[in-house]
Formats: C-alpha cells, structure tokens, sequence
C-alpha cells in the first residue's frame, strides 16, 4: 500500500474537484481521480491540477468493479474517497432510475472491489487503510422549526435522490460491520462556493441575476438549508480521515441556517454591488416565485457537534464572506461559465481520450 497515494471518485464534481485541488497543490498529494464524466463532471474544473504529474484522472464509473479493483491494484491507495453521485432533487424526481443505478448500485460495486483490495493487504496496512463515504443530511428527512439532525436521527428521505444516498449509507455502514472494511461517512448541510453546476441554487441565481434572467424561487421560499462552504467541507473530511473512528458517522454542516428566499435576496445585494452596471438592478426586481416542488422538505439543520467536540473541526468560513467570494469567482471566470452553460465542456475537445491500449477508460494523465 503507498500511505502517500489516494483515490477519489467523482472527483471532477464540485465538492470532489475542490477537494482534489486542495490535496494536490496544498497538500501535495497523489491522487487517482475517477470520474465518469456524466453532466455535471466537468474536467475545467480540475484547472491546474489536470496534468500535474500527482494527479491522474480516469474517465470510469464506479459500478465498473473490474476497472476500480485494477486501478486499486496498481496505484495501492490507503485512502478511497467517495464522491460519486447523481445529486440534484430535481433530477431524481423527473429519472429516478440513474439515482439508484449510480448511488446504490455503484456504491455496492464500489464498496465490494475496495474490500477484495483491503482483504489483499497486509494486516498493517488494513489496519491504516480508510474508505471514505461523503453523503447529505437530506437522508434525515424534513425538520420542523426547531431542532437539528444528529448521526442518530432516523432515516426519513423523502426524494429519490435522498432515498438513494440512504440506500448507499446503510450499504457502507453493512460492509463495515459485516466485513470489517474500515469505512468513515459523512453527512453534509447545502454546500456552495466556486465550480458548482448551475442547476444549484446560489450559481442560478448568480447566472441568471448577471444575464437579467428571473430569478425563480419555489413555494413562498420560507424553505430553510443549512449552508456550507466547499472549503470548509474539504478540511472536515482530511479531519475525518486523519482522526475519526473508524465506523463512524460524522455530520458536517456551517452552523448558518438561511431561507431559500434570503438567499436570493443576499445575492441579488451583492451583485447590484459588484455589477453596479447591470441595466436591471436592483437584482430583486428579477425574483419570481414558482410553484412548488413534489415533497419540498421544509427544514434542514445539522448538529456537528460531534466532530467539533472529538476531532476539532469546526466551519470558519462567514457566509456573507463565502458568498462574496463564490460571486467573484463566478463573474471572474466566464471562460468556466461559458463552457458549462454551452455544454462545450463535454468531449474530446477537453481531452477526453476515447480509450487507453490497457483496456481502462479514456484517461487524462
């Protein structure tokens, strides 16, 4: 096993390319990076990091036992981390099926070729190897007006995307106690920040207030998350890896609860802001409300105190500070922007290679 190589899949998503930056050009790291490449894979966004000589991207799918075991075999990695998933609500409710083909099925196909990996290791190093599953607090279901969810909140998911991503929790938590696999998961509040897709909340309303769009809000928009910055999420999971106990579920959120509709409305001040030449300010002018949407839960809350009290990790980025920046690095990349909402980000053109003489998917090295 090589303790200074990792494995990250779906790591040219959004929390999963950020992670990636982070361990290759702060930390150093080398990395394997499977990705399949679905919509919202975007290879822009490993920008810097693509072709630096510790970070080697598969094109492949985590429900490819064959092709995971053989990277597993050859690059010996003592940590796997799992971002792969299809992850929008919206999406789950229009095709649920690729929800449970990629988040259950590709888990399990995952979880079984990293135990016949770990099963080949010496007992030493079985002992130092993590898998890592990163998953949502959506699994929790809908809160009321008070209270937060801990790791011991039932189950209660109420969408196809929710329900699949519980589905993968439990399929971890079994390899771990039927087979010992030494598995972590982590349960994350709404993330944003840069590199998100612009289905999400904060980057549509970003687009869309910039190009004068409307600004769609569902319901009365009194529909609260619990909002996380990207960076923030990276460093507790590097904290979940290096000191967590094996086994364990660890809820990550950012501790700043926001309604959906003054989301839109702290977006649209900032904008006004830094685009005082836009000729539809104020922004607000744009905000729209839309009918609701099939089983919007009405309340997230994390509790993560659990991580602050055993690993010492705790969010340290202010939302109005995150959000700032996340706008900046929208208006100060169109190039990304352009290439996303084209599509031109998908296929060969980006340097997607159609196979390898090896057999494995197409690989960018």
């Amino acid at each position: 096993m090589n303790q200074d190589a990792w494995m990250v899949t779906g790591g040219a998503g959004f929390i999963g390319s950020n992670f990636v930056r982070r361990q290759v050009l702060e930390s150093g790291r080398r990395l394997v990076n499977l990705d399949r490449l679905t919509y919202a894979g975007n290879l822009d966004s490993l920008e810097g990091v693509l072709h630096d000589p510790r970070h080697l991207f598969i094109r492949g799918d985590i429900a490819d036992r064959p092709t995971v075991l053989s990277l597993l075999r050859t690059h010996r990695p003592a940590v796997v981390v799992n971002f792969a998933a299809e992850s929008h609500v919206d999406r789950s409710i229009d095709g649920p099926r690729v929800f449970i083909e990629t988040n259950v099925l590709g888990t399990v196909e995952l979880l079984g070729a990293v135990l016949e990996y770990w099963r080949s290791l010496a007992p030493a190093e079985q002992e130092r190897f993590r898998l890592l599953h990163v998953s949502t607090d959506e699994v929790y279901g809908s809160l009321g007006p008070t209270g937060a969810f801990t790791e011991t909140t039932p189950y209660a998911p109420n969408s196809p995307y929710s329900a699949s991503k519980a589905a993968s929790d439990h399929l971890v938590r079994a390899f771990h106690h039927t087979y010992g696999l030494p598995v972590l998961t982590t349960n994350c509040s709404n993330n944003y920040g840069p590199r998100q897709f612009p289905e999400k909340l904060i980057p549509l309303m970003i687009l869309n207030a910039l190009r004068g769009r409307p600004l769609p809000i569902y319901g009365d928009g009194l529909n609260v998350r619990d909002w996380l910055y990207v960076d923030d999420h990276c460093r507790a999971i590097e904290t979940v890896i290096a000191a967590g106990r094996v086994g364990e579920v660890y809820n990550i959120g950012g501790n700043c609860e926001r309604t959906n509709r003054a989301i839109v409305e702290a977006i649209c001040s900032l904008m006004d802001e830094l685009r005082p030449q836009l000729p539809h300010r104020p922004c607000r002018s744009l905000i729209t409300f839309v009918a609701d949407r099939p089983g919007h839960d009405r309340r997230y809350a994390i509790d993560c105190s659990k991580i602050e009290r055993e690993l010492g990790w705790r969010p340290t980025v202010d939302f109005e500070a995150g959000l700032r920046a996340t706008i900046r690095w929208y208006l100060d990349n169109p190039g990304w922007v352009e290439r996303v909402t084209s599509g031109s980000y998908r296929g060969e053109r980006l340097g997607v290679v159609p196979g390898s003489a090896a057999g494995l998917p197409g690989q960018v090295p």
